[in-house]
């Protein structure tokens, strides 16, 4: 504690003791998310209920924030602070914290800080842009999820997934009569632009899956609407707060749900093709359809952004913004060996491993694409 000009120690005010016995609680609403490692750092990301901003803290700040209910006050919280982190809560920061949130409208009576800037959009154009074309995406997946709710039933999914992976296994197991297939397809124009339709409409029930798990779960849809970039158009829906639903489980679910439910797509498929004769001139049509509907489902698991498969690695890591951080992880490395010294070894092991196979990966499609490419000239 610092000294007056005439070498007392400073008496507090009024005001002070107030502020020091004041007992803050969260305003309704508010969203603190889990650990997250970004880069050197561990944050938590807090959602403010009316305005949607997201603000991020520390793992200090959220031993704080999270026992911010009413009840406690400065001198409450500085034991259990000291047990934590081995040095007492400072009144400086204990006050710094209050005025932060206060002033983002996250304290009970708070007033709401103007919403955050909208970032800057393109505005469309024939060439490309986006529309919205549902007035309240949230109520709109409710209805979906409501009605389709006993179908999410452990006793019937557990089975189709299980359906599932069946099917991925068998056209493994015949690769060669898939490729074979998308031959015959490239050979008959309207039935290959048919194939391109239902996969199409397939991508649109993609999107709409991951809304209705969000809806399953507790998330909030955004908005629906329409992506064009000519000459290929889809549907998108946004689901805004999948980073604050609990479990990983979920948020593993939610991100996964599109590629789910164009496999399952493709299983009346299957069926009829498992079942026609090998000389059935319907069965190598079939089996191209189902190794694009399947290229088109896996590769959206792909741990690469901006695909499904990089949020759910994410999510599985409790990571935010791998690919970046990465990206930022990998330069300082090249800068000299203490340059990436703040980082704790779990995060250098995981933007190492990443950088490495996201490159294997990105190796891998290019060969894939190639082969693919060659056979298909071959035949």
């Amino acid at each position: 504690m610092s000294a007056t000009p005439d070498g007392q120690a400073p008496r507090s005010t009024p005001a002070h003791g107030a502020v020091r016995a004041y007992r803050p609680a969260l305003r309704d609403g508010v969203r603190i998310g889990p650990a997250l490692l970004r880069g050197p750092r561990t944050v938590h990301l807090i959602r403010h209920p009316a305005t949607g901003a997201v603000s991020e803290v520390g793992p200090k700040e959220h031993f704080v924030i999270s026992r911010l209910d009413g009840t406690r006050n400065l001198d409450d919280l500085a034991p259990e602070y000291a047990a934590r982190f081995g040095r007492r809560l400072a009144e400086e920061s204990w006050n710094g914290l209050l005025g932060l949130l206060g002033t983002r409208g996250l304290l009970d009576g708070a007033p709401d800080p103007p919403p955050p800037e909208p970032a800057p959009s393109r505005a469309s154009t024939f060439w490309r842009g986006t529309r919205r074309m549902v007035a309240d995406a949230d109520a709109t997946t409710a209805r979906l999820h409501r009605f389709l709710r006993p179908l999410l039933h452990r006793a019937i999914q557990l089975p189709l997934l299980a359906a599932v992976l069946a099917l991925v296994l068998a056209l493994a197991l015949h690769a060669g009569e898939l490729v074979d297939g998308v031959a015959e397809l490239v050979r008959q124009p309207i039935v290959l632009a048919a194939v391109a339709l239902f996969l199409w409409f397939s991508i649109t029930l993609h999107e709409l899956a991951h809304g209705v798990a969000a809806q399953h779960y507790g998330g909030h849809v955004a908005e629906i609407g329409l992506r064009w970039r000519f000459p290929a158009a889809m549907l998108y829906c946004t689901v805004d707060d999948y980073l604050f639903i609990p479990g990983r489980r979920a948020k593993l679910v939610i991100a996964g749900a599109g590629a789910y439910i164009n496999l399952l797509l493709l299983l009346p498929f299957a069926i009829w093709w498992s079942t026609l004769p090998e000389d059935d001139p319907a069965r190598p049509l079939l089996a191209g359809l189902l190794l694009l509907g399947a290229v088109q489902a896996l590769s959206n698991l792909v741990p690469l952004p901006p695909l499904d498969g990089y949020r759910m690695l994410g999510h599985l890591l409790g990571t935010a913004h791998l690919a970046p951080e990465t990206r930022a992880y990998l330069a300082l490395r090249r800068t000299g060996a203490g340059a990436t010294a703040a980082y704790p070894r779990r995060a250098r092991l995981i933007h190492t491993a990443y950088g490495i196979g996201s490159a294997l990966l990105l190796l891998l499609a290019v060969a894939g694409t190639c082969t693919v490419a060659l056979l298909l000239l071959l035949g």
